[in-house]
């Protein structure tokens, strides 16, 4: 196989091993580094040994990323405030027709999940992905990560169960969720309480994500009062040269809000029954570094 075979082959999976790789990290670089890891294997490689390109490559990136996971499991030990995972940008596009398969790939990269996810031990989170998210056959992920059928199967069981007993419900029709996010800018912008009241459901849950780098709540806010309160004190006291985007980010469409040409925050929406839910704003600047070429 020539250099220049090797490397389309390669870039062909890609999308898949970020995919991947991303599901299980939460972290846009850290899942780049997992998949440049698994380049210099698979350039390295005995072209003898592998017969399928993509299931040899899923498996190499599987394992560096639960190696990864396994070194930065403490993160969460230390870090200050609320976490959540780094926004990702995942617009499909042509690339996935099938709306079934679109609605799985978008429900197992939300935030709502990953933060759930983030829970699971390194090979019960390898195991959902794969399974979940890409469909893989329980023998094929048994041999990815050298585990007998029988107790992949049951670290799926266990998986699955631990994550819909913690993921919180909500719609996920694309359309209404960008009016709510649309809405929700209105009545921020203009200080309209009853109208941003009105968006909130009385249980609502605010999670802000700054690592102590920015401004961001420290606990998670409830209520529709506190929620609402905090973010027109949020808007009246503004950013410096604000715009603002509308982008599909996490399987979702999320406002991104920049200062002076730069992204400063991340706000997406959760919907249901009318009302929202959870409001999820990433203002961790580490975390909005990959969104300033989007």
């Amino acid at each position: 196989m020539t250099a220049d075979t090797l490397t389309d082959v390669f870039e062909t999976h890609r999308p898949v091993l970020l995919g991947v790789a991303y599901r299980m990290l939460g972290r846009v670089a850290d899942a780049e580094d997992v998949v440049q890891e698994a380049w210099l294997r698979w350039s390295a490689a005995d072209r003898g040994e592998v017969r399928e390109p993509r299931g040899y490559l899923v498996r190499v990136t599987t394992r560096l990323a639960i190696d990864r996971l396994r070194q930065v499991k403490a993160r969460g030990e230390t870090y200050v405030g609320p976490w959540l995972p780094e926004p990702y940008v995942t617009d499909f596009g042509d690339t996935v027709r099938d709306t079934a398969e679109r609605a799985v790939l978008a429900d197992t990269v939300s935030l709502a999940v990953l933060v759930v996810l983030e829970s699971l031990s390194p090979l019960e989170r390898a195991v959902f992905v794969l399974r979940e998210a890409f469909v893989y056959p329980y023998a094929e992920i048994a041999a990815m990560l050298d585990r007998g059928e029988p107790a992949v199967r049951q670290l799926a069981v266990r998986a699955r169960r631990h994550v819909e007993e913690r993921r919180p419900r909500y719609d996920v029709d694309p359309a209404q969720r960008r009016d709510f996010t649309e809405r929700f800018l209105a009545a921020a912008e203009e200080g309209d309480l009853e109208g941003l009241m009105s968006l909130l459901a009385p249980d609502v849950r605010l999670v802000g994500d700054s690592g102590g780098k920015s401004k961001a709540p420290l606990r998670v806010l409830e209520t529709a009062d506190k929620v609402g309160r905090f973010l027109l004190g949020a808007a009246r006291k503004g950013i410096p040269d604000p715009s603002f985007r509308f982008l599909e980010l996490n399987g979702g469409p999320a406002l991104l809000v920049l200062s002076g040409g730069k992204p400063d925050a991340v706000f997406q929406l959760e919907v249901l029954d009318g009302h929202i839910q959870s409001v999820y704003i990433v203002r961790n600047p580490d975390k909005l570094r990959s969104l300033a070429s989007v």
